[in-house]
């Protein structure tokens, strides 16, 4: 069997204002509902969790202005993802949630006290995806005049998990003992001082809050480059990833793998999963007819230009300098925002115009899965078999009609071929993804 997350890219934001099947996104984005019937259909599914993506500036490298992300909603509005996730964890039981977390940004003892509040609020069922932000606009937010080196945020984030791992574990198991007797709460001699001086942060600790079911909360992380790829290696228990094929998707594995040993750690301490976007239909043609017609819709002046204001804002450069009828520019030695991701597109742009890459690129999967529910459940099979990896993340518009078709299409599929699980059997988000 695999494991099933839920990417929701946009984060805490407007979903599918602008698309076919929106239903009421202009209405309610901003309010439970349209989350709450997402996780309470993916929870129906078995998923794993869900993910919440995130943001902490306002996008205007595109053209040197705000017009363009603002016009197309691009990384703009996001509201505080784990507000959204305190109160989803109220509304199911065994689904995880997994806000996004900027290690650059957010001091360590503030992200573990509210990652253990949300494990309390959630039963166990929470965790945080760890980013280290990309953008000058960002670090400007919040006090800096420029975001620091990509591969020195990377060491800055691996001191920042290891103080939060440190405050987490600041409570012993058993520390809380409730004695009313007593009138004791808690064993003093079981919380302790860390006196955690680093290069980067210090923190006396202990923290101020016990643990919550998991000790502690699952961390995420997405990270493609050599830094990334360590520091995922090292603290995490979950790893996103979307190399391109086959081969690419095998040998990320095998990296990971081959860097966990370094740290002590097994392969089956951390599960990496592929992001997909699959494209369902009621049958094989109904499925290829809907893939040819969104590929069609690529070729609108509006979706090259809300593509290129996305690459502006993975690179840190302004695409909107350069000629669509040309080759992409090299890029090489010049990225200090997203390196592995526009490296993928420096990779896929050979032989092609700049135009030709923006509309055939495809951001969020590691392979084309384009079919009826039992077609696409059988080609995932394969592809676990052929890769040996623990599952994907599914991304894709967060609509009812979209989160219906997997959720009520593919994951049935899924577990008439014993692929996924029929039941969740486990009491926390950490056991779920330990369970096979």
């Amino acid at each position: 069997m695999f494991h099933l997350g839920w990417f929701v890219g946009n984060g805490y934001s407007v979903q599918s204002w602008n698309r076919d099947w929106a239903g009421t996104d202009n209405e309610d984005w901003y309010s439970p509902a349209l989350y709450s019937d997402a996780a309470r259909a993916l929870e129906r599914a078995a998923f794993d969790f869900m993910v919440f993506q995130d943001g902490l500036m306002v996008p205007d490298i595109f053209g040197g202005s705000m017009e363009a992300d603002l016009k197309f909603a691009q990384e703009i509005p996001r509201s505080d993802p784990t507000a959204m996730v305190a109160i989803l964890s109220q509304v199911t039981k065994n689904l995880g949630y997994i806000p996004t977390i900027s290690t650059s940004f957010y001091p360590p003892f503030m992200a573990a006290r509210m990652l253990t509040t949300l494990d309390q609020l959630s039963s166990g069922h929470a965790g945080g995806n760890l980013v280290t932000s990309a953008s000058d606009r960002a670090a400007q937010n919040f006090g800096f005049d420029n975001h620091h080196a990509h591969d020195l945020r990377y060491e800055m984030a691996e001191e920042w998990a290891d103080l939060v791992t440190q405050l987490w574990d600041s409570w012993e198991p058993g520390s809380v003992i409730m004695d009313t007797e007593k009138h004791v709460f808690a064993d003093y001699t079981k919380v302790h001082p860390i006196e955690f001086e680093g290069r980067f942060y210090s923190s006396r600790g202990p923290l101020n809050t016990p643990p919550g079911p998991q000790g502690r909360p699952v961390i995420s992380q997405a990270g493609g480059s050599p830094a990334g790829r360590e520091f995922g290696a090292r603290f995490a228990d979950v790893i996103f990833c979307v190399p391109n094929g086959l081969d690419s998707m095998r040998a990320y594995r095998e990296d990971i793998h081959r860097r966990m040993e370094k740290y002590g750690r097994e392969p089956g301490e951390c599960k990496i999963l592929f992001m997909v976007d699959p494209v369902i239909g009621e049958t094989d043609q109904v499925a290829r007819d809907i893939a040819s017609a969104r590929a069609e819709a690529k070729r609108s002046d509006a979706y090259v230009e809300e593509h290129l204001s996305v690459m502006s804002y993975f690179s840190g450069i302004d695409f909107a300098a350069f000629d669509l009828d040309q080759p992409m520019p090299d890029l090489d030695g010049k990225v200090n925002a997203q390196q592995s991701t526009m490296a993928r597109y420096q990779k896929d742009a050979a032989g092609k115009t700049l135009r030709e890459l923006v509309i055939e690129h495809n951001m969020v999967a590691t392979i084309d899965l384009v079919g009826s529910p039992a077609t696409v459940a059988a080609k995932m099979g394969e592809v676990m078999e052929e890769v040996g990896g623990d599952g994907f993340l599914l991304s894709g518009p967060l609509n009812r009609k979209n989160i219906a078709e997997i959720t009520d299409g593919l994951v049935p599929e899924l577990k008439r071929l014993g692929l996924t699980r029929p039941r969740y059997t486990k009491p926390t988000l950490r056991e779920n993804l330990r369970e096979f």
